[in-house]
């Protein structure tokens, strides 16, 4: 899919998939202390609804991919955005705890799978030399998310009722979906394609190292962003408004940081793009910790951390490469991985903050995971030396 004429309103359409992803995940939860209390659920007991849907992902990602090998690509990113859409009006409609939990982990299941596949899309559209612009236009939809659709969803949730939160991305998704199936090309699916030949991807050692250095490097990113809000309540007298100003800022940041992470990965290679985002990451992670207590630099840190995270760029567009005949299981792994982070960080830095070190702790516990993450990439190069290495994969 090498020439990109007419394929820009696809990649559109898939960017709104993304849009209502990104929608869905980090507005559920805003949303968590609304739908507790209707619900009479402890918040503790609300956060089994968010880790349903992270196992969902988990779980989704080599499934999908398996499932969806024989189909052609339009046909299998707009079903699991239909079914992403449909499991999120259910979640929007169904009553009590159970069905809500069941729902987010069913929703769960096709987030990989989308984002992995539409960043294949998308950066197969393109020439080679441009395949990771293709592929921060679609995560780009994530981060935008984080600007327009949460604050429009965590609204909604507040003004009118919490299952309106969940009802506006499921929406989305159906347009996503419908859209993607009138725009995208038709092109055939691989008649020699195998089910099974996408679980090699697990056994590719160059593909584990990869996941492995996402799974560990983004960890920092979430231990910092998981408790911002916590920590602007109980280290400053911040108005209000800043609150929801540091979570938009977040997601600006993200946006132009996915937008400078594609143009960094064309002109200095995958593998340096990677170590300037850990790089970065560490840094914003330090900034973070030290400004612990301002609110203004806290703000503005929530912006730098956002900016210095485009470590996903690189690293799906390596994995690429790397994947042999496996893409879609190891681009959807990518995101797995992404997610396993998510659960990694928080955890890591709510177990410093109880131990007694502070709010500045989330930032330590950050930079020591991103640490980890560049030095199991530096075993990954090394990987990739020990193997015989395709002329212009660095």
């Amino acid at each position: 899919m090498s020439d990109s004429r007419g394929l820009r309103p696809a990649i559109m359409a898939l960017s709104l998939g993304a849009f209502a992803i990104g929608t869905s995940e980090f507005a559920a939860m805003g949303l968590l202390p609304y739908f507790a209390g209707d619900l009479g659920l402890t918040e503790p007991q609300a956060g089994h609804v968010i880790s349903a849907y992270a196992l969902g992902v988990v779980i989704g990602a080599p499934l999908t991919s398996i499932l969806g090998a024989r189909l052609p690509r339009r046909r299998y990113l707009a079903a699991l955005m239909a079914f992403y859409g449909v499991m999120n009006l259910l979640a929007a409609v169904l009553p009590g705890f159970a069905l809500l939990t069941g729902m987010r982990f069913l929703a769960g299941l096709p987030h990989g799978g989308f984002l992995g596949v539409a960043m294949l899309y998308a950066a197969d559209a393109l020439p080679r030399e441009h395949r990771a612009r293709g592929a921060a236009q679609i995560i780009m939809g994530l981060t935008v998310a984080n600007i327009a659709g949460v604050p429009l969803a965590g609204a909604l949730g507040q003004g009118i009722g919490w299952r309106w939160g969940f009802a506006l991305p499921g929406v989305l998704a159906l347009v996503s979906a419908w859209a993607i199936l009138r725009l995208a090309p038709r092109v055939g699916a691989d008649p020699n394609a195998r089910p099974w030949d996408e679980l090699q991807a697990l056994r590719n050692p160059r593909v584990l190292w990869l996941l492995a250095v996402s799974a560990i490097g983004f960890g920092g990113l979430f231990a910092v962003y998981a408790f911002l809000t916590a920590a602007m309540l109980a280290t400053t007298n911040a108005p209000g408004w800043a609150i929801p100003l540091a979570l938009a800022m977040f997601g600006v940041g993200g946006t132009l940081g996915t937008w400078a992470a594609g143009q960094i990965t064309e002109r200095l290679g995958q593998i340096r793009a990677a170590y300037i985002s850990l790089a970065a990451m560490a840094v914003t992670q330090g900034f973070a910790a030290l400004v612990v207590g301002d609110w203004m630099l806290m703000v503005l840190s929530s912006f730098l951390l956002a900016a210095g995270a485009g470590l996903v760029i690189p690293l799906q567009t390596r994995l690429m490469d790397v994947a042999g005949p496996a893409q879609s299981m190891a681009a959807a792994m990518n995101h797995a991985a992404f997610n396993a982070a998510n659960a990694l960080g928080p955890f890591l830095a709510g177990a410093a903050l109880a131990a007694g070190w502070g709010w500045q702790a989330p930032g330590l516990v950050g930079i020591g995971l991103t640490v980890a993450g560049a030095v199991v990439l530096t075993l990954a190069v090394w990987q990739d030396r020990a193997v015989a290495v395709p002329e212009g994969c660095a």
